[in-house]
C-alpha cells in the first residue's frame, strides 16, 4: 500500500510537471494548450501581417520589457507571455497566464482575438479543491440537521461555528485565487501593451 500510494504520487507530481512544462514550451501547438478562461477581440486595429512580422527576429521572437512574444506566421498567431521557461526568474503563482493572439487580416490591417489560458492542471486542481470544500461543507450540515443539530442552544453555536470555518476556508480560497489572478493579469498585459507599442514603432528604431 505504501508503494501504490509513493507511486501514485510521483505520478502524479509527473503530470502536473508535465503539464506546466508543456504549458510554457515554445511550440505553435503549445501556444494553444490550457484552460481557456477569458478571450476578447482588440477594438484597435493592428498592422498587416508583413509588418508584423517584421517586428520579430528570424526565429519568431521578440523580447519585451515585461514579457517575451513568438510570433507563428503559418498559423497567423502570437503566444504572449509575462514570464518565458519553466523555472523562470520572477515569482510565479499557480496560475500563470499566457495569451495567444489570433490575427486576422483584414486589407492593411489586422483583426486581433486575445485569448487568455492557464495550465489545465491549475484549473482541474482549483475546481476539485471548491468542489471537495463546498461538498463536503453541505454534506455536515445535512448531516449534522438530520443528527438533531438544533436540539439545544450549544448544539446549535457548535454547528454555526463549524459552518462558517467551512464558509472561511472557501472565502479564503476565493481571495487567494482573485489575487493570483490580478497579479498574472496585470504582468499579462503589461507585456500586452509592450507589444502593442513595438508594432507601432518603424521597423528602423525596433531593436531585436
Amino acid at each position: 500500500m505504501v508503494l501504490a500510494g509513493l507511486f501514485g504520487a510521483l505520478l502524479f507530481l509527473a503530470l502536473v510537471a508535465g503539464d506546466w512544462f508543456y504549458f510554457s514550451s515554445q511550440s505553435a501547438k503549445a501556444g494553444t494548450y490550457g484552460c481557456r478562461i477569458a478571450g476578447a477581440p482588440d477594438q484597435a486595429p493592428w498592422p498587416s501581417l508583413a509588418e508584423i512580422g517584421s517586428r520579430f527576429d528570424a526565429d519568431g521572437r521578440l523580447r519585451l520589457p515585461n514579457g517575451f512574444a513568438h510570433f507563428f506566421p503559418t498559423e497567423r498567431r502570437i503566444v504572449l507571455r509575462s514570464q518565458q521557461g519553466f523555472l523562470p526568474s520572477r515569482f510565479r503563482t499557480a496560475w500563470p497566464l499566457k495569451a495567444s493572439l489570433e490575427l486576422a487580416p483584414e486589407e492593411r490591417t489586422t483583426r486581433v482575438t486575445c485569448i487568455k489560458r492557464i495550465p489545465w492542471c491549475s484549473a482541474i486542481l482549483t475546481s476539485l479543491w471548491f468542489l471537495t470544500v463546498g461538498a463536503g461543507t453541505l454534506t455536515f450540515v445535512i448531516l449534522y440537521l438530520a443528527d438533531g443539530g438544533l436540539a439545544s442552544l450549544s448544539t446549535i453555536l457548535m454547528g454555526l461555528g463549524i459552518l462558517g470555518i467551512g464558509l472561511l476556508v472557501l472565502a479564503f480560497g476565493l481571495v487567494t485565487i482573485a489575487f493570483a489572478y490580478r497579479l498574472e493579469n496585470h504582468r499579462l498585459n503589461l507585456a500586452y501593451q509592450d507589444l502593442r507599442a513595438a508594432l507601432e514603432k518603424a521597423p528602423d528604431h525596433q531593436d531585436k
